[in-house]
């Protein structure tokens, strides 16, 4: 049996200058939702951040 996924991308704007602690605070409910990060890309000043978890 197959994992079904569910999928979400989250664009962030304004993370430039920000603290490694202000952007963990920012994801970490996403965490404690069930959502794993996977990948990060950036384009222009927007990072993109892919998160899945289990359906």
């Amino acid at each position: 049996m197959s994992t079904r996924w569910n999928y979400k991308v989250v664009e962030i704007t304004q993370w430039m200058g920000l603290k490694t602690r202000k952007i963990e605070e920012a994801i970490a409910p996403l965490g404690q939702l069930g959502w794993e990060l996977v990948s990060v890309t950036q384009v222009a000043a927007t990072t993109v951040l892919y998160l899945k978890k289990p359906a």
